[in-house]
């Protein structure tokens, strides 16, 4: 997510690579283990990570956010392809003034999802069809929002967006079409005095939505009826002042990982709600924007939004438990 420091004209993006083999865990071994750098990218031409998609065969489709492209990474580091969003005439997205392409999730058929923020009317969720045809526009959002994160429910057949700037989850069909005003609160909006973002990164786990608020350093539960509309939002976690988009450990269970990137750090949080941190800048990150865990890989992009000397890379650690 691009924050206030960052907002000069820099480039932001998204990288990840492949999967980890996995070890049994000994009962003394820490959450999070050995971690390395696996790529390191060009800070001048842009290439600092924003969002990530993980494939099959453990490459990464990934938002290049101010490129207005999304790539493919293998896990070697070689971006395969390309695709481009079309260029805006006088874009100007709330708070950045420039269009970028933001959260991506990856459907099972291949299909990318991603979110374009505009400030114009092509400000919405596009699609990228496997066979690499021109990005398009399956629904808008409002000009003066900012989509930043996105989730996939394929069994509903729905996409969830967070609007960071409105505090505004909108559900869109994954066919396309008019979107839906799904949950909005005062808990999903950012703090007046605030950097401007609300919430931010936002995932599908156990029949609830989930979304970090970035402002107001939360994690949000919201429970899924079974006529699909929001139930009551809950605050899993309080002071995670800067967290971004994040990831689960486990498909059944309720432990996260969050990229904090104004502190360069991951943490851990637990279904009770305490956390702790698991990844530092002496590990290599640097200003993480995201998270993504396959088995017992976990992938972490930094995009090095506020560094003083800038080294936007993607870091692959080992997840022992959880």
């Amino acid at each position: 997510m691009p924050r206030l420091p960052y907002l000069a004209g820099i480039v932001a993006t998204a990288v990840t690579l492949g999967v980890l083999a996995s070890a049994p865990a000994a009962g003394d071994e820490p959450l999070v283990s050995h971690p390395r750098v696996v790529a390191h990218f060009d800070f001048a031409a842009g290439e600092t990570p924003e969002n990530i998609a993980l494939e099959p065969d453990g490459s990464a489709d990934l938002t290049f956010a101010f490129a207005r492209q999304v790539a493919n990474v293998t896990r070697h580091g070689d971006i395969r392809r390309r695709v481009t969003l079309p260029a805006v005439a006088n874009p100007n997205t709330p708070i950045v003034h420039k269009a970028m392409v933001l959260g991506i999730v990856r459907a099972h058929d291949g299909t990318l999802y991603v979110n374009y923020a505009t400030g114009t009317s092509k400000t919405g969720i596009w699609r990228i069809t496997p066979d690499g045809r021109r990005p398009q526009q399956i629904a808008k959002l409002p000009a003066d929002g900012l989509p930043n994160g996105l989730a996939l429910d394929e069994h509903r057949g729905v996409l969830y967006a967070a609007d960071s700037v409105l505090g505004i989850v909108w559900r869109v069909p994954v066919t396309g079409g008019r979107r839906t005003a799904w949950a909005r609160a005062t808990a999903l909006a950012p703090v007046p005095s605030g950097t401007g973002f609300g919430i931010n990164g936002i995932k599908v786990h156990g029949a609830a939505v989930w979304v970090s608020n970035t402002d107001r350093g939360t994690l949000l539960r919201i429970p899924v009826r079974r006529d699909g509309s929001a139930g009551r939002i809950r605050t899993q976690a309080r002071g995670l002042d800067g967290i971004d988009d994040f990831a689960f450990t486990s498909r059944h269970g309720d432990t996260v990982l969050a990229a904090v990137d104004g502190t360069s750090q991951v943490v851990v949080v637990r279904p009770q709600g305490t956390h702790s941190v698991v990844l530092t800048q002496r590990d290599g990150i640097s200003n993480p924007t995201s998270v993504a865990v396959r088995d017992r890989a976990v992938y972490v992009p930094s995009a090095s939004y506020f560094a003083t000397v800038p080294d936007p890379n993607l870091l692959l650690a080992r997840l022992n438990h959880g």
